[in-house]
């Protein structure tokens, strides 16, 4: 197991301190952090079958989730950007654009009955990492980084809900799915965070006014908390008038990264430096007993599926924070490399299986699986924040192509996705998604009028 981690030999496995220093001019320090990066990459894309013949390009076996596959080529990406391997960018590559969808939105028909708005933005942060982090560009006849970015957030921009809890998107894209009237944190707050992405990229103001929007909705629905704690969601049924307190990693992660992006275009304004700073005092519950170790709540108990890879998302948005927001590196640097310490030493499982538990100063024990395969990958490659480039922009070097006033390349996506929000139910539709029997259309959930961006 010598790639799993040189640090480990070098500093020993009594490390939790909050004031490791990593060396990374150092190269065996460099190079063994992009060794660890590879070999979690590796125990990841091992559960990877959509390149096989018979099976789906951008799918991942049951019973893991299609949304969690966006995640997964959205860490490869990164991971390409980061240390530069190129091993896995072809399968990457077709996954990401197998999966856009008929209307390059990343909406498609094989998930209508379980896709939900944080479903889709999982794969617009991938598609929008691709465009900021110069991976390369798809085939000019193939849908573009950029134009899958801006044509989730289109999507999604028509379906901000004011007729309840004063705005906000539903966790589901369709009613007929059940959660629909449930007004999740995640849903909310990737919108955010690819809005704000987009205002960097593009420079168009109405992509910031949105990042607004989606801000000031969620903290005054009293979703971000008094102590900066951000909590799961709200059902519209009660119009949002009580709050699930549950907290997820994944949350603050989407909220402070897209703050950063915030601060970054308005030239380091003392109103987006303040929210940062709270955001950032508000993970004191992801890092438990003030040892700058990452860990996920759930696992006091169990943790389910999804919840195994949240801790992924917070690794990856506190890494790429740092670009954007300078100041932050004296609070996260010291979170990201004592963690990276604690992942490493559960990544000896077989195979060098990465565990679960990293707050566990023990050996590998616990679960693994492409969750914990991404957590680890992801804690690793943020230590090559400071090797790299910053993310460009369109005026920064930046070549992946947007869009030019209409949803997507054909001018199609909008109006199709009204169309399949206010098509007639049929007995399938019934039968699979367990509707009720009374629902007979889909109704917009919002009167307003489509949006069309443009770059």
């Amino acid at each position: 197991r010598p790639c799993i981690l040189f640090l480990l030999f070098t500093l020993g496995p009594q490390v939790t301190q909050a004031s490791i220093d990593l060396d990374l001019t150092d190269e065996g320090i460099y190079n063994s952090i992009k060794a660890a990066a590879k070999t979690a990459a590796a125990g990841m894309m091992q559960y990877y079958t959509g390149d096989q013949p018979g099976d789906v390009p951008g799918n991942i076996p049951a019973p893991y989730y299609w949304w969690e596959a966006g995640a997964m080529f959205g860490a490869m990406v990164e991971y390409w950007y980061y240390t530069g391997d190129d091993k896995w960018n072809n399968m990457t590559t077709q996954a990401l654009l197998h999966q856009v969808g008929d209307n390059n939105n990343f909406m498609p028909q094989n998930q209508t009955l379980s896709l939900g708005n944080d479903d889709q933005i999982f794969w617009g942060f991938a598609a929008m990492a691709a465009a900021e982090l110069g991976y390369p560009d798809p085939p000019a006849n193939q849908p573009q980084w950029l134009s899958l970015a801006e044509n989730v957030f289109n999507s999604q921009a028509t379906r901000w809900d004011e007729s309840t809890c004063a705005g906000g998107l539903h966790w589901q894209i369709f009613e007929y799915n059940g959660g629909w009237s449930y007004k999740n944190t995640i849903a909310n707050g990737g919108f955010f965070d690819v809005a704000a992405r987009l205002a960097r990229y593009t420079g168009n103001d109405t992509f910031a006014e949105w990042a607004n929007k989606a801000w000031d909705w969620t903290n005054a629905t009293g979703l971000i908390g008094p102590q900066w704690h951000i909590f799961d969601g709200s059902d519209s049924t009660d119009n949002c008038t009580a709050i699930n307190h549950v907290q997820h990693a994944y949350l603050p992660a989407v909220y402070l990264h897209g703050a950063a992006n915030m601060y970054n275009i308005t030239d380091g304004s003392d109103i987006w430096r303040e929210r940062i700073e709270g955001l950032i005092s508000g993970l004191d519950t992801f890092f438990p007993n003030k040892e700058n170790i990452m860990a996920q709540p759930c696992e006091s108990a169990t943790c389910d599926l999804n919840s195994r890879s949240f801790k992924a998302y917070l690794a990856r948005f506190m890494g790429a924070s740092i670009p954007l927001a300078p100041f932050t590196n004296e609070t996260l640097w010291p979170k990201i490399q004592t963690s990276s310490i604690a992942a490493a030493e559960q990544c000896n499982g077989p195979n060098n299986a990465c565990g679960l538990i990293w707050t566990d100063r023990t050996d590998y024990k616990s679960t693994t699986g492409i969750g914990e395969q991404m957590a680890a990958l992801e804690i690793f490659k943020a230590n090559l924040v400071h090797t790299v480039e910053a993310p460009v922009t369109g005026k920064t070097g930046g070549t992946s192509k947007g869009n030019s006033g209409t949803g997507d390349e054909s001018g199609s996506n909008t109006a199709a996705d009204k169309d399949i929000r206010t098509r007639a139910i049929s007995i399938g539709d019934r039968a699979g998604a367990g509707i009720v029997a009374a629902l007979a259309v889909l109704m917009p959930v919002s009167a307003a009028a489509f949006l069309f961006v443009s770059s």
